[in-house]
């Protein structure tokens, strides 16, 4: 439904230039829900603002509906207003001084042909039905919650039946409770409508818990593309393994294991002693490489378990903290510091002395030494 090829879009301002976005392509299927996740610069904002036709690339192509609507090789650039998108904004962008009927009315409004009154109604009435707006038609727009207005800027995006929905940072306004709640009510009405969308984000939460895929961006280029599960469990760089989630990094070297294929295990060593990790086929005997483990996925080893057995070391705990569903621990083991998260009924005491388990199915190996 959106295929994107080789875009390229630099800025340019008082004699200086940034590349914002490098050679990007991307193919979303039809009913999708697609998400660019990234830091704060990294050009996810300026891929969805070419996509809706608000900003001109240098080079590349867009296709939405498999109908070009910019090819820098074909001269061709469609304006917004026919590329038939609807767009939520960070800010909502809704219009205070109208109702809000008028405020999702005003597309059609503004549609060639326009559809007549009656049509109008009826499609705003259904638009506000979708997103439990019903009922608050003559209400000014100003008097709505904040989640009321996500909602609204939400049914003026959908309400003349665009072939993609584009959401930039939509949910960034909301307290944390509401934004939960509406992660859930977003995704499950974009699946119910079975429309394409595209997704911008920082929050790792929301890319993990609304998308079919996601991209992580940095620098104006995708670093990393899957599925949300492969994005967190098996990060394929630092930046991928330390923006996704929390993580424990070990600097290592790989001492056997580059031809032990994927059934088989690397021994490398590292500062808190030997350790058998997950083969990564782009690494090679002698390489310096980096481990990732996520914290909830550290053991905390039985008592008596030798600190000699498999993946085991000894450590001693310097604090825990209790977040209500799980401890975040932090162990010095040999002069590093461990991030380890348990259930708080299995949470040690500060200063005792532990034997943590680093499972070899949740070891990964990262070719390149963390900075």
């Amino acid at each position: 439904m959106i295929k994107i090829t080789n875009l390229r879009m630099t800025y340019r301002s008082a004699g200086t230039s940034h590349a914002a976005v490098r050679d990007v392509s991307i193919d979303i299927p039809e009913g999708h829900f697609f998400t660019l996740l990234g830091p704060s610069g990294c050009g996810k904002t300026t891929i969805l603002r070419c996509v809706a036709g608000l900003e001109e690339p240098d080079s590349g192509e867009i296709l939405i509906g498999g109908e070009p609507v910019f090819s820098s090789q074909e001269n061709i650039y469609v304006s917004p207003n026919y590329r038939r998108i609807g767009m939520v904004f960070q800010s909502y962008a809704i219009w205070p001084h109208m109702t809000v009927f008028d405020n999702v009315a005003f597309p059609l409004r503004h549609k060639r042909p326009r559809p007549g009154r009656a049509e109008i109604a009826d499609k705003v009435r259904t638009a506000l039905d979708l997103v439990q707006l019903g009922g608050l038609e003559d209400r000014p727009a100003p008097f709505l919650s904040g989640g009321q207005q996500q909602r609204l800027a939400l049914a003026r995006a959908l309400v003349a039946e665009p072939r993609v929905l584009l959401l930039d940072e939509p949910l960034s306004n909301l307290d944390a409770k509401l934004r939960e709640e509406m992660r859930l009510e977003l995704r499950e009405l974009v699946k119910r409508l079975n429309i394409t969308t595209l997704f911008v984000t920082h929050e790792q939460i929301e890319a993990l818990t609304m998308s079919d895929m996601i991209a992580v961006m940095n620098e104006g280029e995708i670093v990393q593309r899957g599925a949300p599960a492969q994005i967190y469990r098996d990060p394929n760089a630092i930046f991928v393994a330390n923006f996704v989630g929390k993580t424990n990094f070990l600097k290592a070297k790989i001492v056997t294991g580059s031809d032990a294929g994927l059934a088989g295990v690397m021994t490398l060593e590292t500062p808190i002693g030997m350790l058998s990790c997950r083969p990564n086929p782009a690494a090679r005997d002698g390489d310096a490489v980096t481990i990732t483990v996520r914290p909830e996925n550290i053991e905390l080893a039985h008592e008596g378990l030798s600190g000699t057995a498999g993946n085991t070391v000894q450590g001693e705990v310097e604090d825990v903290v209790f977040l209500g569903n799980m401890s975040d621990c932090t162990v010095k083991v040999s002069g590093e510091t461990i991030r380890v998260q348990l259930h708080p009924s299995q949470a040690p005491l500060r200063g005792d002395a532990v034997t943590l388990r680093f499972p070899v199915e949740h070891c990964f190996v990262i070719p390149g030494s963390q900075a």
